[in-house]
């Protein structure tokens, strides 16, 4: 249960996760610039992950395993108030986007430029470091991104789940790209290869905002009937998809982004083969996977962890000239001291939810 303090007298007011399913509004004391790189943000909005309530329910993400309270909260934008001595490309009063993961930058990983694979990553509410949902953030300046003026806080904090595919799935002119699970991520996940030139997007399990995004097809599997073998039957289904839909060997690149089981392994019989899979949301830690089709078809199959160099700035171009309209998105929004409430509506898995919204602390 949430115990929620007078905000008022809340020098940093934040959003805490003490322990599964236990968050407390908690107050904090208000941040100083320790590193001459880094910002202080009054954080203005913040979308909540399937990250953040995963956490909140189970704890742990792989090997990121709760250990102690962590602020929650990570797709978050806001307007700077403090700037470190050694930062001149931002000063106070501007308005940002955050970049939620800072690398370490030595590692081999972060020499080769795949700073998103870093073993030393601090990001934001994955333990043990503490989240973006309370009144104040440090950032590193170099991963907070101004945006422009027209602009709202909303659509600055939806740049982070705009930012996630795109370049991991190697998207290119021309491809036919299946998008399975179409949430937030998923919808994203089509406007984006619609930007990038696809030539037929397919949508898998579609709720009804999906239609307007970009797709050419939208597919809807059957239920297997009681007893039938799973992968029998995402063969079978893979089949009906690429008949009705006009894809022909299969798709040239396959977003998954439902983390659904029976979508994982339809995927693997509707991709053509040497085709892509980018596997881009969580479900079951351990499923049924039909590893020799995926020998058999050449596939790639790619974990989706983050995003790469260069997708903030894109993502920001592409929302500030309103090639993707995110706003459209946005179904709830709460007050601060409503935290609770929205991790509980996003919980629910109701299909008229889309992306929740929180709004900072005054």
């Amino acid at each position: 249960m949430l115990a929620t303090p007078l905000l008022t007298q809340c020098r940093n007011p934040s959003f805490v996760l003490r322990k599964v399913k236990d968050v407390v509004i908690e107050d904090r004391p208000k941040p100083v610039l320790k590193d001459p790189d880094d910002v202080i943000v009054h954080v203005k909005q913040t979308g909540i992950c399937g990250s953040d309530v995963h956490y909140w329910q189970r704890g742990r993400i792989g090997d990121y395993v709760l250990a102690g309270p962590m602020v929650l909260g990570h797709e978050s934008s806001g307007k700077v108030v403090e700037v470190g001595v050694a930062v001149s490309h931002l000063k106070a009063g501007d308005r940002v986007a955050m970049e939620p993961g800072v690398p370490c930058r030595c590692c081999n990983q972060c020499r080769s430029g795949a700073y998103h694979l870093c073993g030393g990553m601090s990001f934001a509410a994955t333990p043990p470091w503490d989240g973006t949902l309370a009144k104040y953030y440090v950032n590193t300046a170099d991963f907070c991104y101004k945006v422009p003026d027209h602009m709202s806080m909303e659509e600055a904090a939806m740049v982070k789940p705009a930012a996630a595919i795109a370049k991991t799935a190697d998207l290119r002119a021309h491809q036919t790209v299946l998008v399975f699970g179409c949430g937030p991520i998923g919808v994203l996940c089509q406007t984006v290869a619609k930007a990038h030139g696809a030539k037929t997007i397919i949508a898998v399990d579609v709720l009804e905002v999906a239609k307007s995004y970009g797709v050419d097809h939208v597919f809807m599997p059957e239920k297997p009937e009681p007893g039938a073998d799973p992968i029998a039957h995402a063969e079978k289904m893979a089949q009906k998809l690429k008949e009705e839909c006009g894809l022909g060997e299969g798709a040239d690149v396959e977003l998954e982004c439902s983390g659904a089981e029976p979508c994982v392994q339809m995927g693997v019989f509707a991709a053509r083969h040497g085709g892509t899979i980018v596997q881009a949301r969580m479900g079951k830690e351990v499923i049924n996977f039909p590893i020799t089709a995926v020998c058999t078809r050449g596939l790639v199959v790619k974990g989706s962890i983050r995003y790469l160099t260069g997708c903030y700035p894109a993502a920001i171009d592409l929302i500030g000239k309103g090639i993707i309209d995110v706003k459209r998105l946005v179904t709830n929004r709460f007050k601060f001291e409503e935290a609770e409430q929205a991790f509980e509506l996003v919980k629910a898995g109701r299909q008229d939810v889309f992306k929740v919204m929180i709004a900072g602390v005054v």
